[in-house]
């Protein structure tokens, strides 16, 4: 199985899996057919689709110049043909699968036979788009020390402004057989590059470098940009054409991977073949990688609240557990008290059992809570209390054995929680009248824990507050994740969101709980918030906020300030607060201090609402 990408560890037993599964088309047994007494060139393998007109066939003598050489990972090299055709739709390179270290150089001449195939990273159920390949090689190296094809360049005016073509639907939404138009849409530029020689000038760096020595640029700097850097993901309809994964040739080992953050400047020429995988599509796998040049950014710091104001936030902690070092949780507590100001309620999404991930029965999160809660203290920070439901173990997804849940933490000389029959993992909370305001049966209390919604998933977490007198229920939330769901690149355009199915669903229980809620009291003080997993403009936020019951207050920003999370390269909306119609004045503030640097606390940025109840 050919992955492209340093995170296979095993590959080779993958390929030895995808040959034997019959994952990797185009094997020695599928080949079919004498091999063409003609010449067959690179653009003849590639062809005008995204799919070869020679998948399955064996090729012989295939001409090119290697481009580049991969030795870790998906083992192989790049040729490019010399002899190009007219053809733009015709890409000129190809990837030749070794499995093994390859043996020869860059700008050898070489004559490449073995069997044409169609490989699909992530497998045939990802919705990735195929990568052309010759596998089996027997490779002859005609001479050394050839110049090499000149780059094709990847710019703002070479990458068209549509991205991709609307699936054919006699196909099943698959691209794969329509004839690419690479100057019509962005999508058939990159494969029409597919496996050449390309090259990108200076570019800003829109995903900032991860654990797997990868960053990603943007070679449209005016496409729709965020505020510090980023490039903003708005919608399903702009997917930002400008963006492409980096990558190098080199080992980490012998050439360290530059450290960048969103905003940097990736300067210089970045050099080398165009490849395809499954973690973001295509990718510049650079031979010559431009030099970094760090921006000014830092992380935010948000105002701290006035003394008639109540701040709420809520933040994703990332599978927090004492076993984690001490350094997470000071660096977390810091966060808290310097960057949200400390604020009168914090619901956390993420704080795992007190043994993590150990998979033995425990659920109790009291060494996890008692050693963040001293870090904030210790950082000069109030001293929080907390409140949170246990769930039932390994009932409610993640990490098995981590037992995440959502906890409720709470500034007790300025708030007070509003204890009343606090429920258990499997006892939904409801909603009563008390003194004409609206209150909950149990505090804390899930919301609608037996709806099949909520399956292998976390519960709502409810509570009841009083700031000043006044009542203020709060819904912490970490809905169902997008884990399924195709990317941008799939085959199918528009990409499968199966993920969404469940998430519409949980939006509508928690909407239906608001709903509860205001029908006792119409000016009540709601806020749902967490991690709800999907974008402001998406089906499960149209959900939630369904009959005007909730408003998405991340609307309230500009733009280009409208985001939580950074996903390959493309700055976009994850967590949310969304308020009831009672709060109509409020500040809002997504903090940003994660998503867009390599070094990360967590890789979400938290959310802070002040209002005044």
């Amino acid at each position: 199985m050919r992955s492209s990408h340093p995170r296979s560890a095993a590959v080779a037993a993958l390929v030895a899996t995808a040959l034997a599964t019959g994952l990797l088309v185009g094997t020695a047994d599928a080949a079919e057919g004498a091999v063409s007494a003609d010449p067959i060139r690179i653009h003849d393998i590639q062809g005008t689709t995204r799919i070869s007109p020679l998948n399955g066939k064996a090729v012989a003598d295939v001409e090119g110049i290697v481009t580049g050489v991969r030795t870790y990972g998906s083992r192989g090299f790049w040729i490019q043909s010399a002899d190009a055709d007219d053809d733009a739709a015709t890409s000129e390179g190809v990837f030749v699968f070794t499995s093994s270290v390859p043996t020869v150089a860059v700008g050898d001449a070489v004559k490449v036979s073995g069997t044409v195939g169609e490989y699909v990273p992530g497998g045939v159920n990802s919705g990735n788009q195929s990568a052309t390949q010759i596998s089996k090689p027997t490779v002859t190296v005609v001479s050394s020390g050839n110049a090499l094809p000149q780059a094709t360049a990847i710019n703002e005016y070479t990458v068209p402004a549509e991205y991709a073509p609307a699936g054919d639907t006699a196909a099943g939404g698959s691209i794969n057989g329509l004839a690419l138009e690479p100057s019509r849409y962005a999508l058939d530029f990159y494969e029409s590059l597919e496996g050449m020689n390309v090259k990108i000038g200076t570019s800003r760096v829109v995903g900032a470098t991860d654990p797997y020595s990868e960053l990603w640029v943007t070679v449209k700097g005016w496409e729709n940009a965020a505020k510090r850097g980023g490039t903003v993901y708005g919608s399903y309809e702009s997917q930002n054409t400008g963006r492409l994964q980096i990558q190098q040739l080199a080992p980490v080992a012998q050439q360290p991977f530059p450290v960048a953050n969103v905003g940097d400047k990736l300067t210089g020429t970045t050099e080398g073949p165009l490849d395809f995988n499954q973690f973001g599509g295509y990718t510049l796998v650079a031979r010559t990688l431009g030099t970094v040049k760090a921006g000014t950014l830092a992380p935010e710091k948000t105002k701290a609240q006035a003394a008639n104001e109540l701040a709420v936030a809520t933040y994703n902690v990332e599978n927090l557990d004492p076993s984690d070092p001490q350094e997470k949780f000071d660096a977390l507590a810091k966060a808290v008290v310097e960057n949200l100001a400390s604020p009168d309620i914090l619901a956390l999404e993420e704080i795992q059992d007190d043994n993590g991930a150990k998979n033995d029965g425990v659920v109790s999160a009291e060494q996890t809570l008692t050693k963040f809660t001293a870090a904030i203290a210790a950082a000069g920070g109030p001293a929080y209390q907390w409140r949170t439901v246990d769930p039932e173990n390994n009932k409610d997804g993640g990490e098995p054995g981590g037992n995440i849940r959502q906890v409720f933490l709470f500034n007790p000389a300025r708030v007070s929680f509003t204890e009343r029959a606090p429920g258990d993992a499997v006892t939904a909370t409801g909603v009563t009248s008390v003194n004409g305001k609206a209150a909950l049966t149990r505090s804390p209390g899930r919301v609608d824990p037996a709806n099949p919604a909520w399956a292998d998933s976390r519960k709502p977490l409810a509570g009841e507050f009083s700031f000043k007198g006044k009542p203020v229920i709060v819904i912490a939330n970490h809905f169902g994740s997008k884990g399924g769901d195709e990317g941008l690149t799939s085959h199918h355009q528009p990409p499968v969101r199966s993920s969404e199915a469940k998430r519409l669903l949980q939006a509508q229980a928690v909407n239906s709980f608001v709903k509860d809620v205001l029908a006792v009291q119409k000016n009540a003080n709601v806020l749902v918030l967490g991690d709800i997993n999907d974008f402001e403009f998406s089906a499960t936020t149209e959900a939630l906020a369904d009959g005007g019951a909730l408003y998405p207050a991340i609307k309230s920003l500009p733009k280009a300030e409208r985001y939580s999370y950074v996903y390959q390269g493309n700055a976009q909306v994850l967590d949310q607060i969304l308020t009831s119609p009672a709060i109509k004045t409020f500040t809002y503030d997504s903090v940003h201090i994660n998503a867009e640097f390599a070094a990360q606390n967590s890789d979400h940025d938290p959310q802070v609402l002040r209002f005044r109840p």
